[in-house]
């Protein structure tokens, strides 16, 4: 096998490729003829994904390479035209008197999305979302080579977080002290990106005629199967049902920890002796990953050996990395890889478990040979993939943390639960932020306070330098990098904790309905895979209220 760091690279020709399409778009006399068009199309637009996104993924292993920081910037101006070309192709697909017959060659919910897909760019837009691109670069290098001076090291923000579940109060609230002032001295220059952003991505969707980004941003994200309204009846759920549950959990903790009140930096702290942290060093957990994923069947064995021989994991934070974590995949070489940054806390655990839910996606679509263009599904499913992994991996945590596997179990399900309403304040916010463009940042910031006291009430930032300001939003990659992405965590989650607590009555069971799930790609849409999948939607009115019961039932227990 081809270790990743060896995969050929070569600067895909956006000219030639955007070229090539529009002569695939050639009208086709039959279905069959117009179903071929579009696989070479496909094989096209397959190229320029992988080498576009090699090209991403080691920019992001070093910011500061510079031929890997010039590719990145080719390939943000150059990418919008390569889009527009293959919209292009769309639209002469769906022009075609044959569209009507193609499912018996294509899966209906391509057409879908191509319907969708041809509203969110055109010629006139391309320079604009170029400019979106040039942006979202702009704040990707300045995170990543921002350094936060702490306990006599320089460190990124990544590693600094350590700190912010030390066990002692005094540190964490001086690590978060450091996280603001190093912020404030580059919040000016966050403010001006984001600022510029909204506009720039405001400008492109009135050019498309949408009324505001919103729309633009739900149909980039191929929200074939909900709308706003929809998301608007999940944020009720969550209000109704789950910020209930975890304020009373985060009271009951918060007199467990001996506390006045609950701080920004007491958030992630839930027990006093401090919070498990892995028993194992980086090459052991990478071992113990092995066995079990070995141990969960022949589908997880055999794709995790494939990780491990191909190298496929970069999980070491360093400067000039990139501070997030994430799981990409290469189509040409149907490759997946994950880059993450270990920091020895649970968190390495969480970020292992959740990309590999990720990763297994990729290496079942093309192993079953699904519809590239489809991918693994929406994001909100992608999700589902990775956030129920972890939940999965419960049986096996012992490995990960000794003696202390079940307070982690509690931590990690106490974080799921309070995940939700965070996650929803981060879409609300957004949504607020794109249907007023003009917004100042002062108002942005007392948008993101307002949004904490309703989904959070139980925290606070009082006397916090920067962060009582309520700019807590400004080092949430996501607002930045990924607009309107994080509301499918959410949704996900959702389902997550249904696989979760449906394994505690039959793990056989719950796992199988899980690889059938993560087994069909992106061949169904999100409700229906849930649905299949003997799972409630999160959409329904009342849906999140079983689920938040069951959750802090499980939550005492534990």
């Amino acid at each position: 096998m081809t270790k990743v760091s060896r995969l050929k690279y070569e600067r895909a020709d956006a000219g030639s490729l955007a070229a090539r399409l529009k002569e695939t778009a050639a009208a086709a006399k039959s279905a069959r003829e117009l179903a071929e068009t579009r696989e070479e199309c496909k094989r096209v637009v397959s190229h320029f994904e992988t080498m576009q996104s090699l090209a991403e993924a080691r920019f992001t292993l070093n910011t500061r390479d510079p031929y890997y920081s010039g590719e990145k910037e080719y390939y943000d101006a150059q990418a919008p035209a390569v889009q527009n070309a293959y919209v292009g192709f769309m639209r002469a697909f769906l022009d075609n008197p044959e569209v009507a017959n193609v499912g018996e060659f294509v899966n209906p919910l391509a057409v879908k999305q191509y319907r969708l897909a041809v509203g969110c760019i055109s010629e006139e837009t391309v320079p604009v979302v170029a400019e979106e691109n040039r942006l979202t670069t702009e704040y990707t290098k300045l995170m990543a080579e921002t350094t936060f001076d702490f306990d006599g090291k320089s460190m990124p923000l990544s590693a600094l977080k350590k700190y912010f579940t030390d066990p002692d109060r005094a540190v964490r609230a001086a690590a978060y002290e450091t996280a603001g002032r190093t912020l404030a001295s580059v919040s000016g220059e966050l403010d001006g990106i984001y600022d510029n952003m909204v506009k720039v991505r405001d400008k492109a969707a009135r050019m498309l005629g949408f009324r505001n980004f919103v729309g633009l941003g739900d149909s980039r994200m191929g929200r074939v199967s909900y709308d706003r309204k929809m998301i608007d009846s999940f944020r009720e759920n969550v209000l109704s049902s789950v910020v209930p549950a975890v304020a009373r959990i985060k009271e009951e903790l918060r007199r467990e920890l001996g506390i006045d009140k609950f701080m920004l930096y007491d958030n992630d702290t839930v027990f006093a002796q401090g919070n498990p942290v892995p028993v194992l060093d980086a090459e052991a957990m990478f071992r113990a990953g092995k066995d079990m994923f070995r141990a969960m069947g022949d589908v997880t064995g055999e794709f995790f050996d494939m990780m491990l021989d191909t190298e496929a994991f970069d999980v070491f934070p360093r400067e000039g990395k990139w501070g997030g974590g994430y799981c990409t995949s290469f189509p040409e070489y149907k490759q997946p890889f994950i880059l993450a940054n270990f920091n020895g806390t649970s968190d390495d655990v969480d970020v292992l478990t959740h990309e590999t839910g990720h990763a297994l996606a990729d290496y079942l679509m093309y192993k079953l040979g699904h519809d590239t263009e489809l991918k693994v599904g929406g994001m909100e499913t992608a999700e589902t993939h990775s956030m129920s992994m972890e939940f999965f991996c419960w049986k096996y945590i012992d490995k990960f943390f000794g003696d202390r596997g079940r307070d982690y179990r509690y931590m990690h399900l106490l974080s799921a639960l309070t995940f939700i309403p965070y996650g929803t304040i981060v879409d609300r916010f957004q949504q607020l932020c794109y249907e007023n463009p003009s917004l100042t940042p002062v108002e942005r910031n007392g948008l993101w306070l307002g949004l904490e006291s309703e989904f959070r009430p139980y925290l606070s930032t009082k006397g916090m330098p920067y962060f009582e300001k309520g700019t807590r939003w400004q080092y949430q990659m996501h607002i930045y990098e990924s607009p309107l992405y994080y509301i499918d965590y959410c949704l996900a989650q959702s389902v997550a904790l249904q696989f979760l607590l449906k394994s505690r009555e039959d793990y056989d069971a719950a796992f199988g309905a899980y690889l059938g799930l993560v087994s069909k790609g992106g061949e169904q849409e999100f409700p229906a895979l849930v649905e299949n999948a003997g799972l409630r939607s999160p959409f329904e009115k009342g849906a999140l209220a079983d689920t938040a019961v069951r959750s802090e039932a499980l939550l005492r227990s534990l």
